[in-house]
């Protein structure tokens, strides 16, 4: 595996990689890498001939308030990590390259962005939008490669490459759970046992909302309902907002119908976690 810091670098190696007829998948990430996040490099392989995954720990995407300067970081055990995938490329550029001193441009993508978590994130999508597109453009990748933990993230870079008529597909991967059902974040760290106990209430929900759904409620206010007061039987858990919104649109649906999809953001503590599904299992 190859670890590449130079901007100039990455793209030589992807027009040489491009000239022999190579395709390339990109797995964009910012480090502290955990099954979900191998589980991208895994498809990313069978979706193309090479593997480059990004490490850079975006700043632009974090709020002022944000847990940027604790952000979990393991470089060495990332690039091991990623070499056992069978990872070609490991992309760890420095803030410097990527954001040098006379930077001054932003990609923004309106409307799917001032809800759910950019309302709550004001900047964090551009934040997003801006470091990716600088990605796609350095890597030129035949396909990407984003979970599904961060719904609105992989619709707004779909949104993103489609009004830009970029020739690269956006590949979504399922959320990847613990045994116990937490969906896998690099933030789970930050939870104290007591606090991980707690954070199940996300999965309970989700679990909740698809019985019911089986039962046959449609009324997705009383769901709702139902979802907040769940979270918040477990002391010191808040929320941030809990959604059933179109799987396209990210509209909020009134009546819950195949295209549903519940949207969770709560802290556990000083913690902020997402997740997410699909209200018909079968989707």
């Amino acid at each position: 595996m190859e670890v590449i810091q130079s901007l100039v670098d990455m793209t030589a190696w992807s027009q040489r990689m491009a000239a022999s007829g190579k395709t390339i998948a990109l797995v964009p990430t910012m480090g502290y890498f955990h099954e979900g996040h191998l589980s991208l490099m895994r498809m990313a392989a069978v979706k193309a001939d090479k593997v480059v995954v990004s490490l850079f720990v975006n700043a632009m995407q974090f709020g002022p308030q944000e847990d940027l300067t604790r952000y979990p970081r393991d470089f060495n055990r990332d690039r091991q990590l990623a070499e056992e995938e069978g990872v070609n490329v490991l992309f760890a550029p420095s803030t410097d390259n990527i954001y040098p001193a006379e930077f001054n441009t932003q990609v923004r993508v309106e409307g799917i962005t001032a809800i759910l978590c950019g309302k709550q994130r004001p900047g964090h999508f551009e934040g997003v939008t801006t470091v990716v597109a600088k990605l796609f453009h350095l890597v030129k990748a035949n396909c990407a490669i984003f979970g599904e933990k961060d719904f609105q993230q992989l619709s707004v870079i779909r949104k993103m490459v489609k009004d830009l008529n970029w020739d690269i597909e956006i590949i979504g991967h399922p959320i990847v759970r613990e045994a116990d059902g937490l969906a896998m974040s690099s933030r789970n760290v930050y939870l104290s046992p007591d606090e991980r106990d707690k954070a199940l209430s996300l999965y309970k929900t989700i679990e909740h909302s698809k019985s019911r759904t089986r039962e046959g409620i449609t009324d997705a206010n009383q769901l709702i309902s139902e979802v907040k007061d769940i979270i918040l039987a477990s002391p010191g858990v808040s929320i941030d907002y809990v959604s059933i919104v179109d799987s396209g649109s990210l509209a909020d649906k009134g009546t819950i119908d195949k295209r549903s999809v519940l949207v969770l953001a709560v802290k556990v503590g000083e913690t902020r976690l997402i997740d997410n599904c699909f209200l018909f299992s079968e989707i």
